[in-house]
């Protein structure tokens, strides 16, 4: 028996390159997730992900890390037009339009919250003590989220 397909996610972003409130202005509150370079980050988006799971939208590097809201992937994984454009920082000379290397999704803002949960928070949340994203080294842009996870981190914005 394989295991449970994972559906509920956590896409970081430093909000000085995209922010929920700069996916919260775009027509449609729709927008490309973008410029990620790791492999297993890679990974989860092309071959975990599927159109209508939820995420949550995490700020990283910034005054107050944490949860700002959910959105929902929108599309499939699709090579990432960036790994070919000269001049972004994306680029990756080594990738080709015959032989990508890296994939983007599409997501839909679903709910921007009034409040985040702050890393500081979620450190406090006995539901989340295994948490991926707050495992000690963790980098990913993208990890899951179990479904206890999820639900206490909603219940912390009375959700």
């Amino acid at each position: 028996m394989s295991p449970p397909r994972i559906d509920r996610w956590l896409l970081k972003s430093e909000p000085d390159e995209f922010s929920i409130d700069t996916l919260a202005a775009r027509p449609n509150r729709r927008g490309v997730w973008d410029g990620v370079r790791n492999y297993q980050a890679r990974n989860y988006m092309r071959d975990g992900m599927q159109v209508g799971d939820l995420a949550f939208f995490y700020h990283s590097s910034c005054a107050v890390p944490g949860v700002y809201g959910i959105v929902s992937i929108a599309s499939a994984a699709y090579a990432d037009p960036a790994q070919f454009d000269r001049k972004s920082a994306y680029f990756d000379p080594k990738s080709s339009t015959a032989a990508p290397r890296w994939s983007a999704i599409d997501v839909a803002l679903v709910e921007r919250w009034h409040a985040p949960v702050t890393l500081e928070r979620l450190r406090t949340i006995a539901a989340c003590a295994d948490m991926v994203t707050l495992r000690r080294g963790n980098r990913l842009s993208i990890t899951p989220v179990a479904a206890r996870e999820w639900r206490a981190i909603c219940a912390a914005v009375g959700r």
